[in-house]
């Protein structure tokens, strides 16, 4: 089937989901929004986060695409079950790996950046308790990285400092598995790799987003049958300039555009 995959992030985050999918998955064609003028969804109440997500949902079956990517932990956590109820399309949500950091966990000490609106969530506290109520879980909200990132500031002195904050008491913990609980928050690895000791695994959601996509493409008989070339729209509902950015290395397969949403 040749309609898209959409996806959809409360701003460029997402596009670290959107990588494992273009990987995996290459002769899809695929249509991704940043609504980056409502970044960031962690700080917000339910309500909003699933007005937020109804509006980009829609938006994304005007389109046309035949399976929807909720490429933020946010959304997912507070909005992905009542979409589910209300439209008749495949969802894929992406929530925090707890499960396999608690699983290869040796310290019994892992932990968890995440957004408020994630931490908050009773879908995360579902998780939580299933997998890691016999563990040491160091939970922090990443507040104010998901703002720096969407600005591209990702080398920045305030970034830096943020991030060396909220490491520090995982590091008191003795934590050896690090769970990304924000699609954001794969462009921090770089810089997390500088902060932790080596032994520490950062785990994020990305790869199983990206094969659980393709599961279910392949259960509902939506897979592409193109084999030779893709294309991909980028919409932002504020400048497309960091999304250019952090998909430099793509620009001859995908288009950006400036759009009200």
């Amino acid at each position: 089937m040749q309609q898209p995959i959409g996806i959809f992030d409360s701003g460029v985050g997402g596009t670290s989901i959107w990588k494992e999918i273009h990987s995996l998955l290459p002769f899809e064609d695929t249509c991704y929004l940043a609504d980056s003028a409502n970044a960031p969804y962690g700080n917000k109440e339910r309500k909003e986060i699933l007005r937020l997500s109804i509006k980009n949902t829609e938006l994304l079956l005007e389109m046309g695409c035949k399976i929807i990517v909720v490429a933020c932990n946010t959304a997912t956590t507070n909005a992905i079950s009542e979409l589910r109820q209300r439209y008749n399309v495949p969802f894929i949500g992406i929530e925090p790996a707890i499960k396999p950091a608690a699983l290869q966990t040796t310290t019994k000490n892992i932990g968890i950046l995440a957004t408020k609106g994630t931490l908050n969530s009773s879908l995360f506290h579902e998780t939580s308790q299933t997998f890691a109520s016999d563990l040491n879980v160091v939970e922090v909200i990443g507040e104010g990285l998901v703002p720096l990132i969407e600005k591209g500031a990702l080398e920045s002195p305030e970034l830096l400092q943020l991030l060396e904050e909220y490491v520090a008491p995982m590091l008191a913990a003795d934590i050896d598995h690090l769970v990304l609980g924000c699609s954001h928050y794969p462009y921090l690895i770089p810089l997390l790799k500088t902060m932790l000791p080596k032994h520490v695994q950062i785990i994020d959601s990305g790869e199983a987003v990206a094969r659980q996509t393709k599961a279910v493409l392949i259960e509902k008989n939506l897979l592409s049958s193109k084999t030779n070339s893709s294309s991909h729209s980028f919409f932002s509902n504020k400048s497309t300039h960091i999304l250019e950015q952090l998909l430099a290395d793509y620009k001859e397969v995908a288009t950006f555009q400036r759009k009200e949403f």
